[in-house]
């Protein structure tokens, strides 16, 4: 490892492929952990991998051989056991990143936006030096500027309390790439604290995505921390089956409060969802997938299918039904899938193709009759109509999954033991 820096800056590493001897790819960094010890510059003990259908998982830095600016060398040998933080460990990026130091030499508080880390002589990794942006300056001799950058020893600052507030900029923008699932995953392990401080910072859009992929009581956590407003804006954002369940898990009160304050538009969509019982079609379809009338070309399908904000399940299918086309819509025609629209010329009306074959299924249909249904027919998604054969929404395969798996799928483990090693054969 002599060709290795001894000092790295952990920012610069955020986002990098992890890699076994051989060259396989086991993922990305997401964070690193450091021990605490008692004033002294805390030990980095490893880091945080993000790895592909495993989630998170922990690679203690004996085992990393590699260092560079574009990728880390591990082992090879990684416990892909979901990460679990223990005892006095800190994440690094979660947990220090944008907290409060006070600076020694009595200029004022700044906020640590990067840490180094060093490599000691015998091997070992520990805090060296933090990147810090000035708060504001106690000595009447200096004139400093706000928002001033520096480089200081870690023992020349002294870390805030940890239950003092703390901003969450430097983390948010780091992890600004990852998915939903992935971001909510990373939420869930943090401490109640960090983790509605982090929520907070995040846009309308983002966390209202991020919530969705949340468990219950996550959610409601967040939801409740958030000022009414905010959080009545947030489940807007919301898709309104999972606005619709998040709701049902707060206190009636509350839940008619957020309501009211909701567009009213949006607030009828998740109101009428919410009268349905629980495991039907309707409690966990979504009233607004695309719906066309028969008049409509197969390039104006195509062009409402490219809308960013559709799913890749809602996209899958276009429902022709009379006008209105509001949900609950005129009479249901049928189903166009995307393949079709692909077969077709784009000014070919959508009534010449639609398929009028597929039945729909009942807004009171149980949640296995959907499932069978959409396993039957290879569906990504299913239209759901009421007692008048009017469209009122459309179930997709993630929402049954979603409803079908135990209610804590997010947090469960099931790699117990599974290690990956380095050369196949021993």
């Amino acid at each position: 490892m002599s060709t290795n820096p001894t000092r790295v800056f952990i920012a610069r590493l955020l986002g990098l492929d992890v890699f076994d001897p051989l060259g396989d790819r086991l993922g990305r960094l997401r964070d690193a952990v450091a021990l605490e010890r008692g004033g002294k510059a805390p030990q980095v003990v490893g880091i945080v991998v993000e790895v592909p259908g495993k989630k998170r998982v922990f690679v203690p830095m004996t085992r990393i051989t590699s260092i560079d600016a574009g990728q880390i060398i591990c082992t090879g040998l990684v416990n892909l056991r979901r990460f679990e933080q223990r005892g006095a460990e800190i994440l690094m990026v979660a947990e220090m990143f944008d907290r409060r130091v006070t600076l020694a030499d009595g200029t004022g508080d700044a906020t640590i936006e990067d840490i180094a880390m060093e490599k000691s002589r015998i091997g070992d990794w520990f805090v060296s030096q933090l990147f810090v942006r000035r708060g504001y300056s106690s000595s009447p001799l200096r004139s400093l500027r706000r928002n001033e950058t520096l480089i200081v020893d870690w023992k020349d600052a002294r870390p805030g309390a940890k239950n003092e507030p703390q901003a969450a900029t430097a983390f948010v923008a780091s992890h600004e790439d990852m998915k939903p699932a992935d971001f909510a995953d990373a939420l869930h392990e943090m401490s109640d604290k960090r983790r509605i401080e982090i929520a907070t910072e995040l846009q309308d859009k983002r966390l209202a995505d991020v919530l969705q992929e949340l468990p219950d009581d996550d959610q409601v956590q967040i939801l409740s921390a958030l000022e009414i407003e905010r959080a009545a804006d947030v489940l807007e954002e919301m898709d309104p089956d999972d606005a619709a369940d998040l709701l049902a898990e707060l206190p009636e009160e509350q839940k008619e409060d957020l309501l009211q304050r909701m567009e009213p538009e949006e607030a009828e969509d998740v109101r009428r969802l919410m009268e349905y019982e629980e495991d039907t079609a309707g409690s966990m379809m979504t009233p607004v997938p695309v719906i066309l009338p028969p008049e409509a070309t197969v390039a104006e399908a195509l062009a409402h299918v490219r809308r960013e904000e559709l799913s890749p399940a809602l996209a899958s299918a276009i429902f022709v039904c009379r006008p209105p086309l509001e949900t609950p819509t005129g009479r249901y025609l049928g189903v166009v899938h995307i393949q079709q629209l692909l077969r077709f010329p784009p000014p070919e009306a959508l009534g010449n193709i639609v398929d009028t074959d597929l039945e729909p299924v009942s807004d009171q249909a149980d949640i296995s009759e959907v499932a069978r249904m959409l396993a039957t027919y290879n569906l990504n998604a299913l239209g759901v109509v009421n007692e008048d054969g009017r469209l009122v929404g459309a179930v997709t395969v993630d929402d049954v999954l979603d409803h079908l798996l135990p209610d804590d799928w997010r947090a469960q483990d099931d790699t117990d033991e599974l290690m990956r090693k380095a050369g196949r054969n021993g």
